[in-house]
């Protein structure tokens, strides 16, 4: 595809798309010297290992090997062809590609692609029918009743599918879909007489979308008393799968990014209400628990996540299993609390935004200091044997805080309560921690010894001359200039391969005019091994301003292996010529001089 698109236009997408920015809508990155670190979002890790380079944008993980430009970041994290990932960018930076008159790839099935389009036109068609018909009136009213305002209804779509029958059914199908389709979305239920019927009649519209901004599943709410369910989703599918979606994810996303912290909530209601209350990090499950996924999800976008579930028994029980889960994933948590066993969409309508804001987020509790809470209910303080568990348990989990600071203030909370020195509560503690060391030194020698484990990198340092084609490489990457005394000294005789056809290919790029550019290099380069050798030199820290010196002593030192090899291989076939020529001697002084070169090779390298 990309000889279909002039590369001037490729050029002008590419450049107009940061790729700090383009994976900061991914992956939470942190400035780490010239270059921005994250949780790499291909392979789970807690220790991040993707790197970012603004300056040449590129990105390479040390972990999993993956690397490249912000267009192949795109074909990897969303499974796109060349010319959806170029589309995606252009639409983001406000530019058009060309039309190239040729059919335009893409990534997903003409199945899964019908079944998006059928949710855009359905999701326009209710939306429209809830703001401006008759027919939408009943839902428009539900809404206006739970106090939501015209601009949130607009922001989040939402609609309502007319108690008809088969009125969705037809208006897809003389747009063209096939009710075959249609019973696969979900849009439409397969009766036993094998006629259709809306899924979502008389019910108000949730669009469900996913981080793109794609409508791939409803929630419907029944009006009627006599309607069951009462909250209906679509049926799952590869494009809907709840586990791994979070309501609002994006249109929260950059706010997300904005406040460094994302706000966790167990329903769509309670997210359109903070949202219209201006709190616009807000998120929710897809009434079902958190799962590991999604955890992990919010963990490569943040540090930071508050729980606001419902204020009722099961919202807290809810409660401990999301924040146990998170802090699994490496989280920072906190909870919000509500008051009166409210939800949260409940408690903005009776006590206000700034209430909400105010007395329920901005006063979110430790992780601590809800655990504390929550397991006191498991005891009963009045007994002595229970005082003990309880004082033990805290202390247990206090010696997995990192935080010295918190847990003294925790141990001083106990302390004060239980009436028992801090002397006897910090020697307790230090006991707990000991013990996790132990656990810790003991899980990760296990880690590295388990033949179930990933095997650990070869650390072998690399004989000098591969290092000076390396470090010349990186040097010819970001200097035209330094590319073109390198031609001209050396050319292409580098003594490894791939380091070969690398210099090849560089010197074509710059003889085509262009100007020190690895992510576009990369991109022309159509090996993928070649491809992740180029990434990784380009990624190894350079000096700025090198010496024509230490270029010729690289050059030097490249030569010297050559020369030294070319050496060898003429003495092997003089040895060889000795042996045939019945000349022992001959044979035993030429392998003597092959070792002497050997040696000298091995103690260069």
């Amino acid at each position: 595809m990309t000889n279909r698109i002039p590369e001037t236009v490729i050029e002008e997408i590419r450049q107009a798309n940061d790729i700090v920015d383009v994976i900061g809508d991914y992956v939470q990155l942190k400035k780490q010297g010239r270059n921005f670190v994250g949780l790499c979002p291909f392979h789970g890790e807690k220790t991040p290992s993707f790197s970012v380079t603004q300056e040449k944008q590129i990105f390479r993980c040390f972990g999993c090997g993956k690397g490249g430009n912000v267009v192949s970041f795109l074909m990897e994290m969303e499974s796109y062809s060349f010319y959806e990932a170029l589309q995606h960018l252009a639409e983001r930076s406000g530019k058009e590609l060309p039309d190239t008159g040729v059919k335009k790839e893409s990534s997903l099935s003409q199945e899964s692609q019908s079944i998006l389009s059928a949710y855009e036109w359905v999701t326009k068609l209710y939306h429209h029918l809830l703001r401006y018909a008759k027919d939408g009136k009943e839902g428009y009213q539900y809404l206006q009743d739970r106090g939501l305002e015209e601009d949130t209804i607009d922001a989040f779509h939402l609609g309502f599918a007319p108690n008809a029958k088969d009125f969705t059914a037809e208006f897809l199908e003389k747009k063209g879909f096939h009710r075959q389709i249609l019973v696969k979305a979900g849009l439409v239920s397969l009766l036993n007489d094998n006629s259709v019927s809306d899924r979502f009649r008389g019910r108000v519209i949730f669009p469900i979308r996913n981080h793109l901004g794609k409508t791939v599943a409803f929630g419907g709410r029944a009006l009627g008393e006599d309607q069951e369910p009462k909250y209906l989703n679509s049926p799952e599918s590869d494009l809907f799968q709840k586990g791994k979606l979070l309501f609002n994810f994006d249109l929260a996303r950059k706010y997300i990014r904005k406040e460094g912290q994302v706000i966790l909530f167990e329903g769509y209601m309670d997210v359109i209400s903070a949202f219209q209350a201006d709190v616009r990090n807000v998120v929710a499950t897809m009434g079902t628990a958190l799962t590991e996924y999604q955890a992990k999800l919010l963990k490569r976008y943040v540090d930071t996540v508050i729980i606001c579930y419902d204020g009722d028994n099961a919202g807290v029980e809810a409660t401990s299993k999301a924040a146990d889960l998170l802090r699994t994933v490496g989280c920072d948590v906190k909870v919000a609390r509500i008051k009166d066993g409210l939800d949260p969409d409940s408690f903005i309508q009776t006590y206000g935004k700034e209430a909400f804001q105010n007395e329920v987020i901005k006063a979110s509790e430790t992780f601590i200091a809800f655990y504390m809470r929550y397991h006191r209910k498991a005891y009963n303080l009045n007994l002595e044997g229970d005082r003990i568990k309880y004082i033990e348990k805290m202390l247990q989990q206090l010696a997995m805080i990192d935080s010295p600071v918190e847990r003294e203030y925790y141990v001083k909370e106990l302390s004060k309560e239980f009436d028992i020195s801090m002397d006897t509560l910090i020697g307790e503690l230090e006991n707990y921690q000991n013990r996790n060391k132990k656990q810790q030194d003991k899980s990760e020698k296990n880690r590295y010894t388990n033949s179930s484990s990933a095997p650990v990198r070869n650390k072998k340092l690399l004989p000098a001359f591969q290092n000076a084609e390396k470090k010349l490489i990186s040097y010819m990457l970001q200097d035209a200039t330094i590319a073109e005394k390198v031609r001209e000294e050396l050319g292409a005789a580098f003594n490894v391969d791939e380091h070969k056809i690398i210099a090849t290919h560089l010197y074509a790029f710059y003889e085509d005019g262009h100007s020190a550019d690895v992510s576009l290099f990369i991109e022309r380069l159509t090996d993928q091994k070649l491809n992740q050798i180029v990434i990784e030199i380009a990624m190894t820290p350079v000096i700025d301003d090198i010496s024509d010196k230490e270029i010729n002593d690289y050059i030097k030192v490249i030569r010297a292996q050559a020369n030294d090899v070319t050496d060898i291989q003429s003495l092997k076939s003089q040895q060889r010529m000795a042996e045939r020529q019945n000349d022992p001697i001959k044979a035993a002084q030429i392998a003597k001089q092959i070792i002497e070169i050997q040696k000298q090779l091995k103690n260069t390298n």
